[in-house]
């Protein structure tokens, strides 16, 4: 037997807008903006198929995480639909919101225990379930809808040296790291201390984008036109960045060698990766002590971190080994009573921890 229906079923305007939950007028809304093109029937009535569905479905996902009309528009002219990239973001958002829930149950459970054992539930465990339970914080649809805007396909304009020229220089990040815009041959390359350079590609004026990564630059000038700051979009964050002297990224580059050289640890090293330890080990890290894209990751981790740490038991000792070139880590050797870890984080210059890993020991 063969199946003869038609692989695109087309839906009329009414079918699409209820089995979608739309209406009908919101349907004309998208296709007055541009946002869909449906087919037309001889009595030039509207019809819809895969490919509406899907620019719809794509529509409805980005109004979820709070962007206007305006930005969607604006976000999804000449893009082709990309059903993929919607359901993964989606995915991830609600994957990222129930470990957030599941952790904020698990602190509340414990306070509950605690107390229903007559124990008293000390200040700092209840900051931390005001701070962790928070209903707001528990929404990842900004960070999932600069993602969605980040991860779009890019066009290139051509490089004009005189505009984009003046964008050379130094910058320092949040998280202390030093970015690099150098001139090369017809274009720019970005390189952050300690790491190759590599080439940026010009969209706008003052945009550019990688191609090695999913990741865009966009620079801000004061009144003169000279560029005073730059913004890092990666991963669904923003790490802004300030204009420095060429001397001070030299003076900072130089720092960085010397405690590389001398393997000179930052102040209190030992104290702050005991303290980083024992929160994982508990379950609870100090998010407010991380820069946001640190803080992001670490609550997406922290159900596998945590099982990985209840089975290497309590901690012996720890063991310095030196700087790491690429970015400035203290690395520690950690034994525990039931296997041994590689240890590492870096600061950003406000002193907020701004990398943080854990992998095996060899």
């Amino acid at each position: 037997m063969s199946d003869k229906r038609n692989p695109d079923h087309l839906l009329s305007a009414a079918e699409c807008a209820d089995r979608l939950g739309l209406t009908v007028r919101a349907l004309r809304v998208y296709e007055d903006r541009g946002l869909i093109a449906p087919r037309r029937t001889e009595k030039n009535w509207r019809l819809y198929g895969g490919a509406e569905i899907a620019r719809l479905t794509e529509i409805l996902a980005l109004k979820r995480l709070g962007l206007s009309l305006t930005r969607i528009t604006v976000l999804l002219a000449g893009a082709a639909p990309d059903l993929g990239q919607t359901l993964t973001i989606q995915q991830s958002a609600l994957i990222d919101l129930r470990d957030r829930v599941e952790h904020s149950l698990s602190l509340i459970g414990a306070a509950l225990e605690k107390i229903g054992s007559g124990e008293a539930v000390s200040i700092n465990e209840l900051t931390t379930l005001a701070k962790e339970t928070r209903m707001t914080d528990l929404s990842p649809d900004a960070v999932e809808w600069r993602r969605y805007e980040q991860s779009r396909p890019r066009r290139e304009v051509p490089f004009d040296p005189e505009k984009h020229g003046a964008l050379v220089g130094d910058f320092q990040l949040d998280n202390g790291d030093v970015l690099t815009i150098r001139l090369r041959e017809n274009g720019l390359s970005a390189q952050l201390a300690g790491q190759s350079a590599v080439d940026i590609y010009p969209e706008a004026d003052d945009a550019f984008f990688y191609r090695v990564v999913t990741a865009q630059l966009t620079f801000e000038r004061d009144e003169s036109g000279r560029p005073v700051r730059v913004v890092l979009h990666q991963h669904g964050h923003a790490l802004t960045a300030k204009r420095i002297e060429e001397t001070t990224a030299r003076a900072l580059a130089d720092g960085l060698e010397k405690r590389v050289k001398e393997k000179i640890p930052f102040p209190n090293s030992e104290t702050l990766l005991r303290r980083i330890i024992a929160e994982h080990q508990r379950g609870m890290p100090d998010y407010e002590a991380m820069i946001a894209p640190l803080a992001a990751l670490a609550q997406q981790q922290i159900k596998m971190i945590k099982a990985e740490f209840d089975r290497l038991g309590p901690l012996r000792s720890l063991t310095f080994k030196g700087v790491m070139q690429d970015g400035g880590w203290d690395v520690y050797d950690a034994r525990f009573e039931n296997g041994t870890l590689e240890c590492g984080f870096t600061l950003a210059a406000d002193g907020k921890f701004s990398g943080i890993y854990f992998r095996p020991g060899l």
